[in-house]
This record gives structure tokens, sequence and C-alpha cells, in this order.
């Protein structure tokens, strides 16, 4: 005869198995952030620009780094690479035809622990309609109680370099880098 747990037994048992952590939503600092790009030109310099309006969601899990997750729309609009006539013509349809697609966004697919304060994070880039794998290689440059906000904060980079040409921007290749780097910098702070 099989004896079956008493309630007492059940409830006890229930609380003496630790419950898994859900991840928690931090709200990204958009004064202490800047999402960046930069590339070569003609092999004598490095051009570089930034968007200025972009959204994010960044859930983390600090038991379980896995279980985090990060997902971005960027305004394509927005860029600025502090050069009027250059902002112009990547914003038409030789570049990033901002008119028929307004917005870039990255989602995260996978979140990998390769350090003591590094991470993996790989995920689906789309730009211009087309959607690719990216992994952004992130430095936790700090996390803990943040001394100005006083609530639990993170600080991070993030880079990852994606070709061009994958994304329908072939115009000027070789001359012009093929390769672009994309850098995120933040600070986010625990949602309330």
């Amino acid at each position: 005869m099989i004896k079956l747990p008493t309630a007492a037994a059940l409830v006890a048992l229930l609380f003496a198995t630790p419950l898994a952590a859900e991840p928690v939503a931090y709200a990204f600092d958009k004064s202490h952030a800047n999402l960046a790009f930069s590339y070569n030109h003609l092999g004598y310099s490095t051009t570089d620009g930034r968007f200025g309006e972009w959204d994010g969601e960044l859930l983390i899990d600090l038991d379980t780094p896995a279980n985090s997750k990060i997902s971005m729309t960027v305004d394509v609009d927005s860029m600025d690479t502090f050069w009027a006539e250059r902002d112009k013509h990547l914003k038409s349809a030789d570049f990033f035809e901002v008119a028929a697609h307004p917005t870039a966004t990255f989602t995260s697919t996978s979140v990998e622990k390769t350090g003591e304060n590094t991470l993996a994070i790989a995920g689906d880039l789309t730009i211009k309609g087309i959607t690719k794998p990216a992994t952004f290689q992130v430095t936790v440059n700090a996390q803990g109680e943040h001394p100005m906000a006083e609530k639990p904060a993170v600080g991070l980079d993030a880079t990852t370099v994606v070709k061009r040409t994958d994304y329908g921007m072939d115009m000027y290749v070789p001359y012009i880098g093929d390769d672009v780097t994309i850098s995120f910098s933040a600070e986010a702070l625990k949602a309330e």
C-alpha cells in the first residue's frame, strides 16, 4: 500500500524547495546610454554615428543569466553621423531606405555567461526588413545598488560586427567597409 503524504507534509515540502526567481525588469537611463556604429572609410579613417531615438526592454535574472532577455527598437531616422549630407544619403534607398523601413530591431534568443562579468547575447537583428542572426559581446561594468538612484542597477557595454551587405546595403563595397561595428553602452535601473 502506498502511503500518500499529508497536506501538512506537502506544504512543508513546497516551502523547503527553492523557487526559481523570475527575471526582473530594468529600464534604460537614456541620459546615460549611447547606441552607435562605425565603419572604415576608404582605409583612411573611421566614420561613426549614433541613433538618438530607440526603446528597449531588459529582463535580468541574476541567478540564471540564460533566463535574461533584451529587445530593442531603433528609429533609423534618428541617425546622426554629424554631417547632414551623409545622413541624407544613408537614409535614402541606397542604404537604409528609411521611408520604407523606419525601424530596426534586435530581439535576443539566448544569453550565455562567458566569464566573470561577460555575456554573449545572441538574437535576431532586423535592418531594412531583413533579419539575420547577430551576437553581442557584453561586458557588465557594474551591478548593484546605484549610488545616486538608490535602487538596483546595471551598467553594460555591448558590441557586435555585422556586414552591411547582409542587409542589402552594398554601395561602394569594398572601398567603404562592409563591416559595421555596432556599440551600445547603457545604465539601467530596476523598473518600478
